[in-house]
């Protein structure tokens, strides 16, 4: 029996499972997907909010601005991209000023530091290309970018690194009491823990009905995004966005820490929890509200769109609580989610703490983690130095983005191991370039089905039915 088991393997769960895995506690995590960060945490708008959007007192404001103060080193300590970039609420009209200020008022109250509105001379400093008709915008210097799925892999790698098990393709089925804790079931297949840490996504108020909780809901909020390519990645500098509205903070533009140009997403709430579909229509609203807040973005150059679902709890704030002996729910957690996930870790330790959990510190136990990207970033005279230890660095697999061979095997030979393309593409960012894995795909596919001992055929895009190759048209 573990002592702890962690529903759901996002940000939230990965975040959590690594604060775990510092102190003398045998930790699982339960994965429904193939893969790690495959919902919410592969697709969203990657930001880190400052922390003036939540209302004054809520978990959503306390852990945001706390999360927003611990990104910087938790991304140092896993060697994951993370920039400073500042971010900018613009205004078109006097009632948006009104709003602007409304809130800079709201972020100084939840202890947002060096908060700022700015007229319109100012904006334009700041952002050459922002639209001619912005008047005003909320200045936020504490705001940031980070890449989502690469910090949810670099968290559930540390927490294995330091002793936590991983489950995947582990579809909870029903949950039961038993002497001392509870049994999770998913299908033929049981895990037996003390506690249970329920971090679903948009699935948790279904996990929280097998122990008898009916005190929320969820449901999913769809939000589409357009990406463009690299070359369009300096077009603004700040994290652009409109003032918001009851629906969310609205069509946004962003550089990423990649260096790419993000714009989205649309908010529209659903009933569907697997539709992750793009929709004609919600791409050319992006497209249309990206272009009244910058000038000039060339959607000419978009390498592919995308669409994730937020899990947008009934209560209107973090649903982070005990239910019961041994079951604590971390629901609801939608924007600013992967801000908050830090802090989130931090206050269900607490929650733990206050539950009579022993939180004894492990001898041993390492919050550092080599970054996953150290090849590239690496000067020629270092890349030239690895390449001699190891010649597979020296084979250039994915041409976008300059991705080795060397680099590959290692994401595949690294906790948590990936097991399709998709999961390759987080961790390397093989395929993510103009071409969008064109040419670069049947290389991977043979690496994968080499380093995991199966079939060619056997490797799929994204687990699952999402088969590649279907058969062998000839033998050489």
């Amino acid at each position: 029996m573990y002592d702890i088991a962690v529903i759901g393997a996002g940000v939230v769960g990965g975040m959590i499972a690594r604060a775990l895995s510092a102190y003398r506690l045998s930790v699982c995590i339960l994965e429904k997907g193939h893969d790690v960060a495959v919902g919410a945490s592969c697709a969203n708008s990657a930001i880190v909010h400052a922390g003036f959007d939540a209302q004054e007192g809520s978990l959503k404001a306390r852990l945001n601005v706390r999360g927003s103060e611990l990104m910087a080193g938790v991304c140092e300590e896993l060697g994951v991209k993370y920039k400073n970039n500042g971010s900018l609420v613009i205004g078109f009209c006097d009632e948006d000023r009104e709003t602007v200020e409304t809130l800079r008022r709201r972020g100084e109250a939840n202890g947002v530091k060096g908060l700022r509105v700015i007229d319109q001379a100012e904006l334009r400093r700041l952002e050459p290309n922002i639209s001619e008709n912005a008047v005003c915008a909320l200045w936020a210097p504490t705001g940031g970018i980070v890449c989502p799925y690469e910090l949810t892999i670099a968290a559930v790698g540390n927490a294995m690194d330091n002793g936590a098990d991983l489950r995947l393709d582990f579809c909870v089925s029903s949950i039961d009491r038993i002497a001392g804790g509870w049994r999770i079931r998913a299908g033929a297949e049981a895990v037996e823990a003390a506690a249970i840490i329920n971090a679903a996504g948009v699935y948790a108020d279904g996990i929280a009905r097998m122990v008898g909780d009916n005190s929320f809901s969820i449901h999913p909020r769809r939000g589409e995004y357009v990406l463009l390519d690299k070359e369009c990645g300096g077009l603004v500098s700040h994290t652009i966005f409109r003032t918001p509205t009851k629906m969310g903070k609205g069509i946004l533009v962003t550089p990423t820490v990649d260096g790419n140009l993000l714009t989205g997403p649309t908010s529209v709430d659903m009933q569907d929890k697997e539709d992750k579909a793009t929709t004609a229509e919600g791409l050319s609203r992006v497209m249309t509200e990206a272009q009244e807040n910058v000038r000039g973005i060339p959607f000419g150059k978009s390498i592919t769109s995308f669409c994730g679902l937020r899990a947008v709890g009934s209560t209107g704030d973090f649903i982070i609580n005990r239910f019961g002996e041994g079951f604590f729910n971390v629901a609801g957690i939608e924007s600013p989610g992967l801000s908050s996930a830090p802090a989130i870790a931090e206050y269900v330790l607490e929650l733990l703490r206050q539950a009579g959990v022993k939180l004894e510190p492990k001898p041993g136990y390492n919050p550092r983690r080599p970054a996953m990207h150290a090849f590239r970033e690496a000067s020629a005279e270092e890349k030239n130095r690895i390449i001699r230890e190891n010649p597979a660095y020296g084979r250039v697999i994915c041409r976008c983005e300059t991705v080795t061979e060397g680099e590959i095997l290692a994401a595949i030979r690294t906790n948590p191991r990936p097991r399709d393309l998709d999961g390759v593409k987080r961790r390397t960012r093989a395929q993510m370039g103009r071409c969008q894995g064109g040419f670069c795909s049947p290389y991977i596919v043979g690496l994968l089905a080499e380093e995991l001992h199966i079939p060619y055929e056997a490797v799929t895009k994204s687990g699952g039915k999402s088969v590649i190759n279907v058969g062998r048209t000839k033998e050489v």
